[in-house]
């Protein structure tokens, strides 16, 4: 095989997985006994930037972020009306003035789902596909390439 056969290859198989991993929605889980569901958007951007950090029972909130940037990731912060650099600079300014703490980023959606089903408070985003009945899901965000 010459270099531009390989190159072809390597191009066409990541376009191949790149397309695979768009064009699904995206589920907002929480752990099992979460009192307030379904969460709005505007609720969950309370959560994730800090603003709100119990849920009605008293829990505290625990947000679970993906460390890797995706779909899955794109789509849940557009729904929040946030870019992922915006979240971080909100992040920044509440750890530097001492209000908190940024949400653990994790690697990937399973222990994304793993944590979130295992933490009391928890609250995290993965593929809809995902879910399973360890977690409660709180919101389905629609994917319009998967329309």
């Amino acid at each position: 095989m010459n270099t531009r056969s390989i190159i072809f290859v390597v191009l066409l198989t990541l376009s191949c997985l790149c397309g695979a991993a768009t064009g699904e929605d995206v589920a907002v889980v929480a752990y099992k006994d979460a009192p307030d569901t379904p969460l709005s958007s505007s609720r969950l951007l309370d959560f994730y930037t800090g603003d709100i950090k119990a849920w009605s029972n008293g829990d505290p909130v625990v947000v679970f972020d993906l460390k890797e940037k995706g779909r899955t990731r794109d789509l849940f912060y557009s729904w929040l009306g946030k870019s992922p650099t915006r979240m971080k600079s909100i992040w920044m300014k509440k750890l530097l003035s001492g209000e908190g703490d940024p949400p653990e980023a994790l690697k990937t959606e399973e222990e994304v789902l793993q944590r979130v089903a295992s933490t009391p408070g928890a609250v995290g985003f993965v593929r809809k596909s995902l879910v399973d009945d360890q977690v409660t899901t709180v919101s389905v965000i629609k994917d319009s390439k998967s329309e």
